[in-house]
């Protein structure tokens, strides 16, 4: 036994300390020779954030460690404990954001979900019985957060994949589409649908949420199905905005989306489900 940690996340923070001691090089000396912000790697070596793959690899590149650095940071990515810390860390900035920006690839987000939608989605990932329950209220508790006096901005756009994904129970889908239109008459909610034809993009598989706090910093969070990573340096952030932009260019107008959004509701069956 090395002595060393064994969780991820604290393994990864413990070796690039290490590694810098080694050296014997300062913080601010090592982000000169690596082309990094000193004040990154700080947070990494102390476990509040694990970075971003691109650093990862300049790191071991320059401790000529080979792919070590890189293995950890995706041992510590992967571990369950830190998908829920992190995602701890997303909800308290995104309760204090000052406008959010949003494309979601299948799912509707959180904020514009019914309580039915939200418990499909939930018992598919996985949840039941009090656990569900909790979930569930737990969300309903993050949507009030659009319906607040000073309720930040949000822009979300909806691949054409989330309205063609209906909910088993039609009665369910066609208030959860009802729901969403009442939430787009929204002064603070603006809803654009990007159709299928508009082809591939940058956030094809990705959902994406940007969130701006009240002093001017961005951060996102990136989502797939089964992880979740919170970016938040800006190098990254931009880049990552900059491809949410083209995303939005090719999306329908908010006008034409509300259109889109009515027709799915039209064209619901209005019958129980079989």
């Amino acid at each position: 036994m090395t002595g060393r940690s064994q969780e991820p996340r604290a393994r990864f923070a413990e070796e690039l300390r290490l590694l810098r001691a080694e050296r014997r090089l300062s913080l601010r000396v090592l982000a000169d020779l690596v082309g990094w912000d000193a004040s990154l790697f700080g947070k990494m070596e102390k476990g509040r954030t694990l970075g971003g793959p691109e650093v990862v690899m300049a790191l071991d590149t320059f401790c000529g460690t080979g792919d070590k650095l890189l293995t950890l940071w995706e041992l510590a990515m992967a571990d369950p404990a830190q998908f829920r810390e992190r995602y701890r860390e997303y909800m308290l900035l995104e309760a204090g954001a000052v406008s959010m920006w949003h494309y979601a690839a299948s799912n509707l987000p959180g904020v514009l979900q019914t309580p039915e939608y939200a418990a499909e989605l939930l018992k598919q990932g996985g949840l039941s019985g009090a656990d569900l329950d909790a979930q569930v209220a737990a969300r309903m508790g993050c949507r009030e957060l659009l319906l607040a006096d000073g309720a930040p901005q949000l822009r979300t756009i909806l691949s054409e994949t989330v309205l063609r994904s209906p909910l088993p129970d039609s009665g369910a889908w066609r208030e959860q589409l009802s729901h969403l239109l009442a939430m787009g008459g929204r002064p603070n909610v603006i809803i654009q649908v990007l159709l299928w034809s508009s082809g591939l993009h940058g956030l094809t598989n990705t959902d994406a949420m940007f969130l701006r706090g009240a002093e001017g910093r961005t951060v996102a969070w990136i989502e797939t199905g089964y992880s979740g990573e919170l970016v938040q340096e800006p190098t990254a952030v931009e880049a990552l905005q900059l491809r949410y932009i083209r995303v939005r260019d090719m999306a329908l107008s908010p006008g034409e989306s509300r259109k889109f959004v009515k027709r799915m509701l039209e064209e619901a069956p209005c019958g129980p489900s079989t």
